[in-house]
């Protein structure tokens, strides 16, 4: 494998030296998420029946949004800023007039994507810790995990983004993202929704990092632990190969 593409993810860092406004924006979402959602409901809820225990609903809930800030913070940056590059600015051209090949920009900006999303879930798994939401040493791999949730959003990010046609394409995207964090067992332990959406939820995408993230920072784990990272892994893999493919048809005819 070529490393060329780290040339993309320069190019990125130095992009962002004039937005670093906009790049601590990603620490301050998830943040408030915690304290509003986790801390100030959790205060109403108390606590939340999971894997045969009590657990007070601000320890339930943060790992729940760890998966969602990993899955956010690689799906705008793979589809919004992705598009931007590929369609107006002509990024992407640019950059095959020089020694990169296709498979290296989808590298570059798929690497990037997962450099700033695993800045964020270092920040807000640092802040569970601090908040003392962390109830097992298994969290230490929670953000190798958040990484791979960052991954599998971010190849299926770039890949549904080279289908698109138009800024319009995006509601697609927002709607699927709203609909995942709402309903992935995110605030809510999946006994809790009726049979059906049971069923749904548990082979959404988003469901498997939340289930991952759970595991590891409760330490309670089932067998379905090692078919999350499959899922997960899988879902990545696929999204950067077809990326990959579409570019090369679409910028090199």
């Amino acid at each position: 494998m070529s490393a060329l593409f780290w040339h993309v993810v320069e190019r990125d860092v130095l992009a962002y030296r004039r937005q670093w406004i906009i790049f601590l924006t990603g620490f301050a979402e998830p943040f408030l998420y915690l304290l509003s959602i986790g801390v100030g409901v959790g205060f109403l809820v108390g606590g939340v029946s999971f894997g045969g225990e009590t657990v007070d609903y601000e320890v339930f809930v943060a790992p729940g949004l760890l998966a969602a800030a990993a899955m956010n913070g690689a799906v705008f940056d793979t589809t919004f800023n992705f598009f931007f590059k590929f369609k107006y600015a002509r990024s992407f051209d640019a950059m095959l007039a020089t020694p990169l090949r296709t498979t290296d920009v989808a590298l570059g900006e798929l690497s990037w994507a997962l450099i700033r999303g695993s800045i964020y879930a270092a920040a807000f798994l640092a802040t569970m810790v601090l908040f003392g939401l962390v109830e097992s040493w298994w969290a230490i791999f929670a953000l190798p995990a958040a990484m791979l949730i960052g991954f599998a959003f971010a190849g299926a990010g770039m890949a549904a983004t080279t289908l698109m046609r138009s800024f319009v394409d995006f509601d697609y995207v927002n709607l699927s993202i709203i609909t995942l964090f709402l309903f992935s067992g995110t605030f809510f332990p999946l006994s809790r929704y009726p049979t059906v959406l049971q069923w749904i939820v548990q082979v959404s995408p988003l469901y498997q990092g939340v289930a991952l993230e759970r595991a590891l920072t409760l330490g309670q784990f089932d067998w379905g632990f090692p078919l999350h990272i499959a899922y997960l892994a899988t879902m990545g893999i696929l999204g950067v190969r077809i990326a990959g493919v579409r570019l090369r048809r679409l910028l090199q005819p």
